[in-house]
């Protein structure tokens, strides 16, 4: 029965990759408007794909340095995982695949829906969806094809053996896979939010605040690098992340299968394969609920809203359905309690979804009270932003915290001794949060793609109707990005989690290759290294909370999260300093720029913020990839273990934070600009930009890049557990 399941995953690859191609050409085929509209176009794309190149010269030379280092280590010191130098490199180089092939497909299917927008919402509507879609299945269908793969080839060299720790040893190689793609998440997130934050608000206060022309408007020299931003920001950024997220859960629930079934060889196929076929089944899933979204023409913002959500349940409850069966059908002990924790997992994105829509839209009390506030001045708006994102922590971290014990408790049969089994369900959580990512990443690759054709047709000057159709499909957009960026924390503080459990499974299989029989676990005992329970480890490596590398390390964690945010921000802000001083520059110098009768140099804008993100991003990426290195070779594992708990806490908040208040100032000011409270260019307006500029390298820099850093760090200590034993000072 596991044979024939099995065969779920490489069809759903097969499927994705398939629908995703159907889309592409089905957008292609679709009128790209004006000979006004395709200029504009092309200028979005060639700024984005000019940005995209520079950003892979930077990722080919350091990709080349680390693969050496890590051949080295590997291959000439046995320090490393022998398939670390060339998964880290497939990792890497897939991620940054997805990326483009999501970024060509939005910048080519903006000026298409922009055109469709002309004539019909609903139109508009099926070419930004399904154009999003192709991001939303390439990136599952690429990740999972990479899983089977590098599973398939490392099983076919693997020594056969009749005892657990073969498979157990093929899963943590497999782990390996996600270093490379951890990276490369990084400097999307990174690179692509200084990017596009720079210019959102050089053109924002230089052009709506100081000179007071409209937003996309072509007299702006930053409009084309804004509109650049949101595609390297919100399509190759966030499909980069939930790339890594997606392979990251499959991976971490496969080694801790292979873990918490190692006396049980019989089943250990069962448990490693599970993820993977339920990860095929969420694709296929996906699948159906984007073919199902529609919509009519006049339709509400709440019609649209429901129009996705259809789409969405209809692939989370076929998911909750399909993923009983799986598990029943590969003959799993505890199933049930296997399936209730995946079920934990799926509602937990929901409810940490919904959270996020209620902190960060118009329609609920928190943004409309920071518009109300904006009405005695920006500083009032800015602190009641403020207080909206630290509220907004509680109902995501209470969720997930809840979601943690649940899953533990239910894989476990509420057995707190049986911690391999709950450590496998908390990961099975995380594979069941991400499972329908297919659509997820569809809803938010959306937004970007609907931006941008409500640009085109601002400066495309295409009348009111076709913009009030894209105001809806943006207003919509801005929805469903905030929800994205929600679901993309969450995912990613399960993920980490089961990527902190992996750690120890390394450690053993590290410690069995060095010849290591015995474990000792107290004066007078010891057990054999293979039949170590992740307790007799925590003792061995007096990992508690009194033991002071423990807490220095959670203090080093802590840490880490706010000098990495502290990087981001202040990077955003030197790049936004130059884009503000081209901009005044290009006023003052040409004014026949604000009368319309010049152009003004777009691709001087582009390139600053090009250069300003390249050169910022590499400070972030080092942080991620020293601090688990250097607080092993300092404090050793135990030390390394509290980094990753106090880095997990930290940021997993941290990022909640700053994300929904950007989300809310943006809002707010949106609502604002919708008539209430003065309208445009009031008071109350003005400070709500001011606002707005301040949240926007929180929400689209900072806070989503957090998430990669926890996992960064998680999977950089699982590929230098070696090192860490080694060398390590303590």
């Amino acid at each position: 029965m596991t044979a024939t399941l099995f065969w779920i995953a490489p069809l759903a690859v097969i499927a994705a990759l398939a629908c995703a191609g159907l889309f592409f050409a089905a957008m292609l085929r679709n009128d790209p408007g004006t000979e006004a509209m395709q200029r504009i176009g092309a200028l979005v794309r060639e700024g984005a794909m000019s940005y995209l190149f520079q950003q892979y010269r930077v990722m080919l030379v350091t990709f080349t340095g680390l693969a050496l280092l890590f051949a080295v280590l590997a291959w000439g010191l046995g320090l490393q995982n022998n398939w670390l130098p060339l998964t880290f490199v497939a990792g890497g180089l897939f991620s940054a695949l997805a990326g483009f092939i999501g970024m060509q497909t939005a910048t080519l299917a903006s000026t298409r829906t922009a055109q469709a927008a002309r004539s019909s919402l609903s139109g508009a509507l099926k070419i930004a969806f399904r154009s999003g879609a192709v991001m939303g299945l390439v990136v599952v269908g690429i990740g999972l094809a990479n899983v089977l793969f590098w599973f398939w080839l490392i099983d076919r060299v693997t020594p056969a053996s009749t005892d657990g720790a073969r498979l157990v040893m093929i899963t943590t190689s497999l782990l390996t896979f996600s270093v490379g793609a951890s990276l490369q998440a990084l400097f999307a997130r990174v690179g692509g939010g200084i990017f596009t934050k720079a210019a959102d608000v050089g053109a924002d206060l230089v052009g709506k605040v100081e000179t007071g022309i409209p937003e996309d408007d072509l007299r702006n020299p930053a409009v084309i690098a804004d509109n650049v931003g949101d595609n390297v920001g919100d399509v190759a950024g966030m499909g980069a992340d939930l790339f890594e997220s997606f392979c990251g859960s499959i991976l971490a629930a496969a080694a801790l299968g292979a873990a918490a079934f190692f006396a049980r060889p019989e089943l250990q196929w069962a448990a490693v394969t599970a993820p993977m076929i339920i990860a095929g089944c969420g694709i296929l899933l996906s699948i159906l609920g984007i073919l199902v979204v529609r919509t009519r023409e006049g339709a509400t913002q709440g019609d649209l809203l429901r129009s996705l959500g259809l789409g969405t349940n209809l692939a989370a409850f076929g998911l909750v359905v399909t993923s009983a069966f799986v598990l029943h059908g590969l003959g799993l002990p505890g199933a049930w309690g296997l399936w209730g924790a995946l079920v934990v997992g799926v509602v937990t994105g929901i409810i940490v979804g919904r959270s996020t829509e209620y902190s960060t839209s118009a329609r609920y009390r928190p943004t409309l009270r920071i518009a109300e506030r904006a009405t005695g001045g920006p500083a009032t708006a800015i602190i009641a932003g403020v207080g909206v994102g630290m509220l907004s922590t509680a109902i995501p971290i209470l969720t997930v915290g809840t979601a943690i014990l649940l899953a533990f408790g239910l894989a476990a049969g509420f057995d707190m001794s049986a911690a391999g089994a709950g450590l496998y369900g908390i990961a099975l959580a995380a594979v069941g949060m991400l499972s329908t990512l297919g659509i997820t990443l569809a809803c938010d690759a959306y937004g970007p793609i609907a931006d941008n054709a409500g640009g085109n047709v601002e400066m495309s000057g295409l009348g009111p109707e076709a913009r009030a159709r894209t105001d809806a499909l943006d207003a919509l957009g801005n929805t469903t990005a905030a929800t994205g960026k929600g679901f993309a924390i969450g995912s990613a503080a399960l993920t980490a989690l089961a990527l902190v459990a992996s750690y120890i499974e390394v450690i053993r299989i590290e410690l069995i290759s060095r010849g290591q029989e015995l474990l000792t676990v107290g004066p007078e005992r010891s057990v054999a290294l293979a039949e170590a329970t992740l307790t007799d480890f925590m003792v061995h490596f007096n990992v508690n909370l009194l033991s002071p590398p423990v807490l220095i390390g959670i203090l080093f964690g802590a840490m880490t999260a706010f000098i990495f945010t502290g990087m981001t921000v202040q990077a955003v802000g030197k790049a936004a300093a130059l884009m503000v001083d081209e901009v005044r520059r290009q006023f003052r110098e040409t004014p026949e720029i604000l009368a319309g009768t010049t152009p003004p140099d777009y691709a001087r804008c582009v390139t600053i913020s090009t250069i300003g993100a390249q050169r910022e991003m590499i400070g972030p990426a080092l942080l991620g990839v020293l601090a688990p290195v250097l607080t092993g070779l300092v404090l050793g594992v135990a030390g390394v273990i509290g980094l990753l708990i106090g880095g997990l806490s930290s940021g997993f908040a941290l990022a909640i934070f700053l994300s929904n208040a950007g989300g809310a100032w943006d809002n707010a000011k949106k609502h604002i600009e919708a008539g209430h409270f003065g309208g445009k260019n009031s008071a109350a307006w003005r400070a709500a930009v001011i606002g707005d500029t301040v949240g926007d390298p929180f929400k689209d820099t900072a806070g989503p890049s957090l998430n990669i850093l926890v996992k960064l760090m998680s999977i950089v200590a699982v590929m230098t557990a070696g090192i860490t034993l080694t060398w390590s000072w303590l």
